[in-house]
């Protein structure tokens, strides 16, 4: 996901930027809001960037001769929202750029609109439809993890497939061919991230469910059943 520096053409990389930017203020907006209301939210916080900066760190070689990672983004996103995670994941982005030489600065707004902006909101949308159904919570949270991973690599090879079209078939028959690159691996990988941030949020839930419910990630009766049940 993390596309390296200067692959971009500079007018694409201009692009991305002007996208995420938006999302980028609101999300900081919305986060000062958070902590102003609720500090105690401060350790979840750390808990939902942590994952994403390990997760997204973890680079794995693909079969196809690239490679993959998992995201960690879906479990940010149901805590505090798709915005929320965009700042989230441009600062993790940004050490990754500089310290990991994991993507590059100006491709920076490509990589937070995939993995910060589309993913999250992706697994946010799950979410939200399936939170007030008689779906298990777990399982909800599984789905949103593993779908806002999937949905970043969806994004990665829409920006792949714009910056360099195919000779036949355009920019359709580029994003199929960089999407089943991307797919053998990491159609596994989201299912087990999905699993891990899963387990993940149950831990949560035993330890600070008041957390949660602060933040109605979940309706009361759901949580409280889910901790009776442990």
């Amino acid at each position: 996901m993390h596309i390296m520096e200067g692959f971009l053409p500079l007018y694409w990389a201009v692009i991305w930027w002007i996208i995420a930017l938006p999302s980028l203020i609101f999300g900081i907006y919305q986060l000062k809001k958070i902590l102003e209301a609720d500090r105690e939210a401060l350790p979840l916080l750390g808990v939902t960037g942590g994952f994403i900066f390990i997760l997204s760190s973890l680079k794995l070689p693909s079969v196809t001769g690239s490679c993959s990672h998992p995201t960690g983004t879906g479990l940010s996103a149901i805590c505090f929202g798709p915005w929320i995670t965009s700042v989230i994941c441009a600062i993790v982005l940004l050490f990754q750029s500089l310290f990991l030489a994991h993507g590059g600065l100006s491709v920076l707004g490509a990589n937070i609109v995939s993995m910060g902006i589309v993913g999250p909101l992706a697994g946010y949308i799950v979410y939200r439809a399936l939170r007030d159904t008689r779906l298990n919570m777990y399982l909800v949270v599984f789905l949103a993890c593993a779908l806002a991973d999937l949905f970043t690599y969806f994004t990665t090879s829409l920006e792949l497939a714009l910056a360099y079209p195919a000779e036949v078939g355009g920019i359709a028959s580029s994003f199929v061919l960089f999407m089943g690159i991307f797919a053998v691996t990491q159609v596994p990988l989201a299912i087990v991230e999905g699993v891990v941030l899963a387990l993940v949020f149950k831990y949560i839930v035993q330890l600070k469910p008041d957390i949660l419910l602060r933040l109605k990630v979940f309706p009361e009766e759901k949580i409280r059943a889910a901790r009776s049940e442990a």
